[in-house]
């Protein structure tokens, strides 16, 4: 059986929630990914702060990069998958969420992150499209 342990990726970064708009941006242009996660002084997912939330909710909405933090993107709670929940599971969360990225928990600490290519990777070609629909198909 796979599980998300399996099919996640190690190393996702977290942006402290005290951090500027600037400095999440930064971090994912350097590592050339268009989300990280965000992470409160406890070490726990607090969140997750997309490109577009800094370009939409930040920039276009005329606030200032440098005075807005990571908390203050941090919207509701995050959607997350145990480290021990099979593939399907990790399909169903995904579509039923119709989130891109699911972060992974192991003992409420985030151990990993699962993408879309993750899913290309351990998936059936059928999987796939069930959730390449539920994400891409509805509008």
């Amino acid at each position: 059986m796979t599980t998300a342990r399996d099919m996640m990726h190690l190393g996702a970064q977290c942006i402290g929630e005290h951090e500027s708009m600037a400095d999440p941006a930064r971090m994912m242009r350097d590592l050339g990914v268009g989300s990280l996660p965000i992470c409160g002084d406890d070490q726990r997912l607090k969140g997750i702060i997309t490109d577009r939330d800094i370009v939409v909710r930040c920039l276009a909405d005329g606030r200032d990069p440098a005075s807005m933090t990571a908390a203050d993107m941090a919207q509701g709670r995050p959607f997350v998958v145990d480290a021990d929940a099979d593939a399907g599971d990790v399909l169903r969360s995904m579509t039923e969420h119709r989130v891109k990225r699911m972060p992974v928990i192991d003992d409420h600490r985030l151990v990993g992150m699962i993408s879309e290519a993750d899913l290309a990777r351990h998936l059936s070609d059928d999987q796939l499209a069930i959730f390449v629909e539920s994400v891409y198909g509805r509008a």
